[in-house]
């Protein structure tokens, strides 16, 4: 059969590529923590299994060429229809195994069991169809024939991935990218089967008009915004009372808030702009932000501190143009780095007042952000007199995090403080010897009148550092398994 080579190739990409959009379309709805990871990449394992096992059986009753060119024509037709399913059914997932304490992983299996393992063993099912054909009646030249075949299909997996990841969900969007892959099967599978194909492949082409309806309902809330960024899914929505969030994938945390006449938020954003006082400063000369967002902390700076530096990086930049787009961000004396804040801050030059670690998205915590390398990274790059704060975002009544990262943090800085400012937000202050409550109090007073409250309460509310806790390093950060812990014991509690 002429055209093997080019048909496996796509077979190779359409695999891969779908496999990276299924997370991606799982992301709203369950997050992109390493549990959905893996029930996306195992489901897409085992579903090839299957495909290379029946595709086996298949081949070997020497079946007509023409049935490989349906099996990919029927694989595309499915995926293709994978992202209009997605909304009701995905939504059917979350409510139907919210009660379970195993929410997010049963929920992702079953959504991507039904949703992708069918068309995807389809598509494993191509690869000892097409070896069988390559190989022919005759036995010599077979082991290359075969080992052509299936670089030519590692090499297609390897463009379908980085295409779908860096090209095609970036412009086309997670529903476009499906049915562009189904499009770009139903070609191939022309080469098989002819001309009759192109009737399916014309109709895929004009499902890419298709415009992408709302991924998620606003419920109670306007939604302003709603998109996919190179890194995530993000939407802004506009509460009742007026003020306006931005929330990322499943939705569960609100990474930055904006309230109508204020630049307070009456939550933990506001503590992270009086807590750099606690050792005697009531103005920093400059900081960083690690994990800028939308800027909720670097706005509030740039209207009560306008002559303080501010160093604002996130790994996502188009999550600060849509803060300065809805969330009103203005800041004079900000620039902004669109990088990952280790590299970013080990290639500073440091000399800042305070660092203020922003950058823990629940449930999934890069796991090179907790652990004693960073924090000394951190130590190094403070003045003299400089504090970190790390907001430790939780479930409700659990002190496990804090617990690690306070004993990673005291492993860097002589002192380390907690301010349990709210129920699933924790503060960690660390610094030298001098910061306290006690100097934050006296500080208060030096501060613009609206955060005077605010550095009182912080105040109030700062105690010594949980005991206990491991101290994590690169080699060994459990993260992962510390915060699956913690929502497992909050949801059977």
């Amino acid at each position: 059969m002429k055209g093997l080579g080019a048909l496996v190739f796509v077979i190779g990409a359409a695999s891969l590529g779908v496999e990276i959009a299924a997370a991606r379309l799982l992301a709203p709805y369950f997050g992109a923590s390493t549990i959905v990871w893996a029930n996306t990449i195992g489901i897409v394992l085992v579903a090839l299994s299957i495909g290379y096992w029946i595709g086996g059986k298949v081949a070997d009753r020497r079946p007509p060429v023409s049935g490989l060119g349906t099996v990919v024509l029927v694989a595309a037709a499915l995926i293709a229809v994978v992202p209009f399913a997605a909304r009701p059914f995905l939504g059917f997932s979350v409510k139907a195994f919210e009660g379970l304490s195993l929410a997010t992983f049963a929920g992702s299996l079953f959504g991507v069991l039904i949703l992708v393992a069918v068309p995807v063993a389809l598509l494993g099912a191509v690869s000892p169809w097409a070896a069988r054909l390559a190989v022919g009646d005759g036995r010599r030249g077979a082991g290359e024939a075969v080992g052509r075949l299936y670089a030519i299909s590692t090499a297609g997996s390897l463009v379908g991935t980085m295409t779908s990841a860096l090209i095609a969900i970036p412009l086309l969007g997670t529903q476009r990218t499906f049915i562009a892959f189904a499009l770009a099967l139903a070609l191939a599978a022309v080469l098989a089967i002819g001309p009759r194909a192109l009737a399916v492949a014309a109709a895929l082409a004009l499902a890419l008009a298709i415009p992408p309806g709302a991924i998620k309902d606003g419920e109670d809330e306007r939604v302003l915004y709603e998109g996919e960024t190179v890194q995530q899914y993000v939407r802004i929505v506009e509460r009742e009372d007026g003020s306006r969030a931005m929330e990322l994938n499943e939705g569960q945390a609100v990474h930055s808030l904006w309230r109508p006449g204020t630049y307070l938020t009456g939550d933990y954003w506001d503590g992270l702009t009086v807590l750099p006082a606690v050792g005697g400063r009531a103005e920093a000369r400059r900081i960083a932000i690690l994990g800028n967002a939308g800027g909720t902390v670097a706005r509030a700076y740039g209207h009560y501190f306008p002559r303080t530096e501010v160093d604002a990086v996130e790994i996502d930049g188009a999550l600060t143009d849509l803060g300065r787009r809805y969330l009103g961000l203005r800041n004079a004396r900000m620039e902004v780095f669109e990088e990952d804040a280790r590299p970013w801050l080990e290639a500073s030059g440091g000399g800042y007042d305070a660092i203020l670690v922003d950058a823990y998205r629940q449930p999934y915590i890069p796991f090179y952000l907790t652990t004693e390398e960073f924090f000394r990274l951190v130590a190094e790059r403070l003045a003299p007199g400089g504090v970190v704060i790390v907001n430790v975002g939780h479930p409700e009544g659990s002190d496990a995090l804090e617990e690690v990262l306070g004993a990673t943090m005291a492993a860097s800085f002589p002192r380390v403080l907690l301010d349990p400012i709210a129920a699933t937000n924790t503060l960690l202050v660390g610094g030298g010897g001098e910061i306290s409550a006690d100097r934050l109090e006296a500080t208060a007073t030096a501060l613009p009148f609206d955060l005077r409250p605010i550095a009182l309460a912080a105040a109030a509310r700062l105690e010594p550092r949980l005991p206990g806790g491991e101290v994590y390093t690169d080699d060994h950060a459990p993260v992962e398994w510390l915060i699956d812990d913690s929502l497992l014991e909050y949801a059977g509690g």
